[in-house]
């Protein structure tokens, strides 16, 4: 076992896992695991830029993951950036940033690269479970983008596309500054048909529909879970590998999006850095769900994050 600290940095959080890893046995005993919502994706889509607030945010939580890596005394620290560090500008002065603050360089990751990571974190604990058929198909729904991963015991393809919550919602659904409070029908169709056009590029490289189990990772599949089970608070242990049918799914993602944000606010699992994006998101696991025709998503806790775990233990050995 290797003592790691992996961070996973996307476009609406940033993630810590100090861990013990052993990549060859597949397992994982998790020290302390965090999250924080950052927005570093906040305006990426319109300028293409980081924005100034949006760095000193991540700043500020890279240099509490510090303090939270040195207690428990790390021996590798490996920082993973993703979708929003990848389209900007001025992603130098955040890469500048973190090595200032943790020592380490982040590598921003391609898409593909994105997605070997989900996929590990995701089914490395799924081995011998008879009840699970295989291929899985990996969905991880982040801020900027969404992964697609198709595999048995390792990945056969997988593709990145630029749909996410934060990306749809900055793009339909705000206004001289204000998000849409509920959307209409019309902004609800336009989110849709940017989700079916990417999903149709998807298809192009990651057979989507051979799939026999949809496992579902990130912010908004959890949340969706918590919603589903009427959770009184966010409660990992009962998310982690919970199924959620379609039909619920199709209930709860018309909810969210017709309700108001103080309606969305009072949902008592609900982190309030979501309730903004919650139905964008949710929205894109519902497209997928019809798409492949499935009739559940197994929902996981473990993911991208556990994926870079396993990587930088691998390393340290």
């Amino acid at each position: 076992m290797t003592r790691v600290a992996a961070v996973d940095c996307g476009t609406n959080s940033i993630r810590l896992l100090v861990a013990d890893a052993n990549p060859d046995t597949g397992e994982l005993v998790e020290l302390d695991r965090r999250m924080t919502i950052v927005r570093l994706g906040q305006g990426v889509d319109r300028t293409g830029r980081l924005a100034p607030e949006a760095l000193e945010r991540t700043f500020a939580a890279c240099r509490a993951y510090a303090a939270v890596i040195k207690e428990h005394g790390a021996e590798r620290v490996r920082f993973v950036a993703t979708s929003a560090s990848r389209d900007a500008e001025n992603r130098d002065d955040f890469v500048r940033g973190v090595v200032e603050i943790l020592g380490v360089e982040p590598e921003v990751v391609t898409g593909d690269q994105e997605a070997e990571f989900s996929f590990t974190g995701a089914t490395t604990e799924l081995k011998g479970r008879d009840d699970l058929a295989r291929p899985y198909l990996v969905v991880d729904i982040g801020g900027g983008s969404t992964e697609f991963v198709v595999g048995d015991e390792h990945v056969r393809a997988a593709r990145s596309v630029d749909v996410g919550c934060v990306r749809m919602t900055e793009r339909h659904l705000v206004h001289d500054g204000r998000v849409s409070d509920p959307p209409t029908e019309e902004q609800i169709a336009a989110i849709r048909a940017d989700i079916e056009a990417a999903l149709d590029l998807a298809e192009q490289t990651v057979p989507l529909r051979e799939a026999r189990t949809l496992v579902g990772l990130a912010g908004s599949v959890t949340t969706v879970s918590a919603i589903a089970q009427d959770l009184p608070e966010y409660d990992s242990a009962r998310i982690h590998h919970s199924r959620v049918s379609h039909d619920r799914v199709r209930e709860i993602t018309s909810a969210l999006l017709h309700s108001t944000h103080a309606e969305r606010s009072a949902i008592p699992s609900m982190h309030p850095g979501r309730v903004d994006v919650i139905g964008a998101g949710a929205l894109v696991l519902q497209a997928i769900m019809e798409r492949i025709g499935a009739q559940e998503v197994v929902v996981s806790e473990h993911d991208i994050l556990d994926g870079i775990a396993f990587a930088a233990a691998a390393d340290a050995g």
